[in-house]
């Protein structure tokens, strides 16, 4: 349930109520001289700019394994730690090539 704010017309009180939205619709409807009060909203936190949580190197690590595990999954090509450099530039060799058009005579 939301916390509302609230402003009493007559009085020009203010406070907050923490109501369900159908407590807050009847609320509103009983009492005529309360409004509720606009509040502005802020968000703060990495996830907002699409950083995210890092994660740590143990987390990597069972990626990594898994990846292993399932050579040519998409988990592989992000994770995998284990293949040398000439078997990565094999297998983007062999990737482009699956790419190309066949030549047609």
């Amino acid at each position: 349930m939301p916390t509302y704010k609230f402003c009493d017309e007559k009085t020009g009180e203010e406070w907050d109520e923490f109501l369900s939205f159908s407590d807050r619709e009847k609320f509103l409807e009983d009492n005529k001289h309360i409004r509720q009060v606009p509040v502005m909203f802020s968000y703060t936190g990495d996830h907002i700019m699409g950083v995210g949580p890092k994660t740590d190197a143990g987390f990597e690590d069972r990626m990594s394994q898994i990846a292993n595990a399932h050579p040519g999954s998409p988990l592989s090509e992000r994770y995998s730690s284990n293949e040398s450099h000439a078997k990565i530039k094999a297998r983007a060799v062999i990737e482009k090539h699956k790419k190309k058009k066949p030549l047609v005579s």
